[in-house]
């Protein structure tokens, strides 16, 4: 523990130092969730990193901080899932939602092949645009073994058209007539991130007067939605572990644990342990139960602020930039093909 402590201590600190001031920021001027803790942190870390000429001593608690509690933060994601509670409502939206994730991967998959974009570049604004954005590019980088460039580069685009749908969506969706459960469901799945979501629900409600039951429903459709990450990212490490495989002699050198991403077994686990604790027990129990699994959650979210920090210390900004416009382009068409699937199939369905 001591050599642990000694070895990472400082880039584990610095990491604290960027995330702490974004997550407050965010907290105090509520105006700033439409952009969320995570862009700021991943854009102040990747200015300090410009400050700072010799980060040599930063090094080990920084790469500790990106992969560990990155990974750290998608089991602590589990505990805010209860599978029950989306089991009875999101499964009305299951139709939309599949049809989403299908069109935003296969769009994702076409513009690679089109733009020559890096694949695991592609790879990630595919799956944060069809999935939840950040959460998403988060549990599926370390299961594809993605470079912090490319973390940052899919998060920085994700976010733009997050940014993007959260001012346009309630506005757009007043003109097409759709009614309070049409919109939550369009919020819900065509929105990329959890964060957006609810600015985009939330100025809905007060827009129509609804008492938040917009922002209740597109919740849960978007819960709904996160659970794609189990099967994507299982196929995405069984795709990877062949490919290793074949490239080594009868599979020799091939550590499946290492490859094998076990903290998404960890958080599937998360989650049927909240399911199942929620489901049994009622009063006081449930009480504290919630309070423990909604900590849990907030911590989670977190340490995806301070695991971006540590990203943005490892990404060089000035290439980020300049190999910027293909990527953005991959995005828009991946958010654009979400946004008309949406609003199609709820017409063709008659739920607005």
């Amino acid at each position: 523990m001591a050599g642990f402590i000694k070895k990472n201590y400082k880039g584990i600190l610095l990491c604290l130092a960027i995330s702490v001031p974004a997550w407050l920021i965010v907290k105090i001027f509520s105006v700033l969730e439409v952009i969320g803790a995570p862009v700021i942190a991943i854009v102040a870390g990747m200015i300090i990193t410009l400050i700072i000429k010799d980060k040599s001593s930063f090094k080990d608690g920084i790469a500790f901080t990106s992969k560990k509690v990155l990974q750290s933060a998608v089991v602590l994601l589990g505990f805010g899932l209860n599978l029950a509670t989306i089991g009875q409502v999101g499964l009305t939206s299951l139709p939309i939602i599949i049809s989403t994730i299908t069109t935003s991967l296969l769009a994702a998959f076409i513009m690679f092949k089109l733009l020559k974009v890096p694949s695991k570049t592609a790879t990630l604004i595919g799956v944060g645009s069809s999935i939840c954005g950040g959460s998403a590019i988060a549990a599926t980088a370390p299961v594809i073994d993605a470079g912090d460039d490319e973390i940052a580069q899919s998060i920085s685009v994700i976010f733009l058209f997050n940014v993007i749908a959260a001012l346009i969506f309630p506005t757009l969706g007043g003109f097409l007539g759709m009614t309070n459960e049409g919109f939550g469901l369009f919020a819900g799945t065509a929105i990329n991130d959890t964060s957006s979501v609810t600015a985009a629900a939330s100025t809905w409600d007060t827009l129509h007067g609804t008492g938040g039951q917009v922002l209740e429903y597109a919740t849960i459709v978007k819960l709904t939605r996160t659970l794609a990450i189990i099967p994507i990212t299982l196929v995405l490490a069984l795709f990877r572990m062949r490919k290793e495989r074949a490239k080594s002699e009868k599979g020799k050198g091939i550590s499946i644990k290492k490859i094998f991403p076990m903290f998404i077994l960890y958080f599937v686990l998360a989650s049927v342990i909240t399911t199942v604790i929620t489901s049994a027990f009622s009063g006081v129990v449930l009480d504290y139960a919630n309070n423990v699994f909604g900590f849990l959650k907030q911590l989670s979210k977190f340490f995806i602020v301070m695991a971006m920090s540590a990203i943005g210390l490892n990404t060089n900004i000035v290439k980020l930039v300049k190999t910027g416009g293909k990527p953005i382009l991959l995005g828009f068409v991946c958010w654009a093909a979400i946004t008309g699937v949406s609003i199609g199939l709820q017409h063709v369905l008659g739920i607005w």
